[in-house]
């Protein structure tokens, strides 16, 4: 019997993804006993995208990016799919904050711990509070720090409201905060079932799904930073850049819609 062709190319890209993925966590494990030149954000902020510039074109992955990337601070973005790491740091080494249940994920989470992922528990304030501390070694680095303020991925469609707390250390040093923007396309396939991961999909379905697509375009675009010392002001103000952004790529319709449906993927 003849299997698909879309089968076995999802096989193939698995067998390859978990050995790539299994020499950069010996690599990070490597890395921590005997690289002692580099602050532990930037060398765990390097070594994410490094192997992130490998695992793209090997699960069938091509970035475009438009605009310049930061050389400092925070950026915001939409949130779509657990591709979004791959396309960010093609443009440059950063540091993400992430839910805590993506600490819990087979594989996932201990790449995402060796990147140096900060977990953070949005339903418990103090737990907010407490990560925000975490955020200044990182920014004093020089390092880009990462979040996705809708607190929740989409369809891919549509830019949620953004979530102003975790924006409260930017508005209060001052830091710059840069607005970024995802959309994908995918050959053989639409995005909000393909690409997006939202709702109540389950990973690995999705993620052998995915490696047999022939092909998935992401596109990233950077906007100019932004400052503001009210928090909530900040967050209004980077949600309007990132819905301008997406108006510019060419793939999100960005109607005044109600929100989906809440997603546990965050």
């Amino acid at each position: 019997m003849n299997l698909p062709l879309s089968v076995l190319r999802s096989a193939w890209r698995l067998g390859l993804f978990l050995c790539v993925a299994s020499l950069a966590l010996v690599h990070s494990a490597w890395l921590a006993l005997v690289e002692h030149r580099l602050p532990p954000a930037t060398r765990r902020a390097r070594w994410l995208r490094h192997w992130c510039a490998r695992v793209s074109p090997l699960i069938g992955v091509g970035v475009e990016v438009r605009g310049r990337a930061p050389d400092g601070g925070m950026l915001v973005c939409n949130h779509v799919s657990y591709l979004d790491m791959l396309a960010l740091t093609a443009a440059t080494e950063m540091v993400f904050v992430s839910k805590a249940e993506v600490r819990r994920w087979p594989l996932l989470g201990q790449i995402a711990r060796a990147g140096g992922t900060l977990f953070v528990n949005r339903a418990r304030r103090a737990d907010v509070a407490e990560v925000g501390d975490e955020f200044v070694p990182v920014i004093q680095e020089g390092v880009v720090l990462t979040m996705f303020p809708e607190g929740t991925s989409t369809g891919g469609d549509r830019v949620l409201p953004f979530h102003s707390p975790l924006l409260a250390p930017a508005a209060r040093h001052g830091w710059a905060v840069t607005p970024a923007w995802i959309g994908y396309e995918v050959e053989d396939g639409v995005v909000e079932k393909d690409v997006a991961y939202w709702r109540d999909m389950t990973f690995l379905p999705h993620f052998l799904n995915l490696l047999g697509k022939r092909r998935v375009r992401a596109v990233v675009n950077f906007g100019p930073p932004l400052r503001n010392s009210d928090r909530k002001a900040l967050a209004r103000d980077l949600h309007r850049e990132v819905s301008r952004l997406a108006g510019r790529g060419g793939s999100a319709q960005l109607p005044a819609q109600p929100p989906q449906p809440a997603s546990r993927h965050a």
